[in-house]
């Protein structure tokens, strides 16, 4: 009888090892995919084997489509879950693909900052030096005293002090840059302090813009798309597929698979957290969920509440005009990029944002 038990037990001990080799992993032990640099082949999975609640989809894309929208695409964990395209063409002469071409706007700061953290890593530059050490003095119209309080971290936090009350908050030139007030006392979202960091990468790096950008992003991670000057802004167009790999990347903590792009990992955590005590929603030109107030584009008022309430609370956000939005949820491992022309009026469609986050809620657990 002894032996009968033993035996017994062996064979169940077996049975329940082997029904367990055989199970699938789970989803958190997946390791997280990246699609091959130089090919555009994307491994997918089905919104049935992440147990979303596909019925839904249906009516996501008709709000997409309502709210003239281009492109948008959801990854997990690297991999495509929705890819959908809609309307026309900027040229409105061909349907919209996964080969058109749309503007970041300013979605397009975030590579911005990427650039600058890269910079600082290879010694050349310092963010917390004064913006004069490499634009030179005179770079603005204040007094130098003024302008020497000015550094790349002010730029890239938008606390720069500048006037906002011009006629041009994108003009560049000296003659625009007014004193406001002290820098880092005021939170604005003004664009040409921003944009007048390219030209400190440019001036540190002794490389042009596209020659950077090609060297630490595109050829890295894959990106396609190009800097297209418009005025004095200078805009980032490319696929949706392309901007799904940087907000792949920045998922994988600035990793593309083994290869670190952005190896300065405080730069990093210091680039998607907040950054000053003005505007609690902001980090080094990427919007953070989450937080106990907001401060908006065009507005002096701080909000009570977080970017989006909708929203999961982890989620960083690339966000320009007219919606382009570039969104990065850690929690659920997901990347989703929206592409398109202006559902409303705003600057920003903060309200846009939060109602598609509505929407998603219904689809993903």
């Amino acid at each position: 009888m002894k032996i009968h038990s033993l035996n017994l037990l062996f064979i169940l001990i077996v049975a329940f090892s082997c029904k367990k080799s055989s199970s699938p992993a789970p989803a958190s032990a997946e390791p997280m995919y990246f699609p091959a640099v130089g090919t555009n082949t994307w491994e997918t999975k089905s919104p049935e084997s992440l147990q979303w609640n596909t019925a839904n989809l249906e009516n996501l894309y008709t709000y997409l489509n309502q709210n003239n929208t281009r492109a948008f695409l959801i990854l997990h964990n690297g991999k495509i879950v929705v890819e959908k395209y809609f309307g026309k063409t900027l040229q409105q002469n061909a349907d919209f693909t996964a080969s058109s071409n749309w503007y970041w706007a300013s979605a397009g700061k975030t590579i911005t900052a990427t650039l600058v953290g890269i910079a600082q890593e290879e010694g050349k530059l310092n963010i917390n030096q004064k913006t004069s050490t490499y634009l030179g003095t005179g770079w603005t119209s204040l007094s130098p005293a003024q302008e020497n309080q000015i550094t790349l971290r002010h730029q890239l936090t938008m606390t720069t002090g500048l006037d906002y009350n011009v006629s041009d908050l994108d003009c560049t030139l000296p003659s625009c840059l007014l004193y406001k007030a002290p820098a880092g006392s005021q939170w604005y979202y003004h664009n040409a302090p921003y944009t007048l960091l390219e030209q400190v990468v440019v001036n540190a790096t002794q490389k042009t813009y596209i020659q950077y950008t090609e060297e630490k992003l595109k050829a890295t991670i894959g990106m396609d798309g190009f800097w297209l000057k418009t005025g004095y802004n200078n805009v980032f167009y490319s696929t949706a597929r392309s901007m799904a790999r940087f907000g792949l990347m920045i998922l994988a903590g600035g990793k593309w698979a083994d290869t670190d792009i952005i190896r300065d990992k405080n730069y990093l955590n210091e680039m998607l957290n907040t950054s000053q005590n003005l505007n609690k929603s902001y980090g080094y030109l990427w919007w953070l969920n989450g937080k106990e107030s907001a401060m908006y584009p065009g507005s002096t008022i701080v909000f009570s509440g977080s970017l989006a309430p909708n929203a999961p609370a982890d989620l960083v956000a690339a966000m320009g005009k007219n919606g382009q939005f570039l969104l990065v949820v850690p929690s659920k491992k997901l990347v989703i990029v929206r592409m398109g022309e202006a559902p409303d009026n705003a600057l920003v469609p903060i309200s846009f944002h939060n109602e598609l986050w509505a929407r998603l809620n219904t689809i993903i657990p």
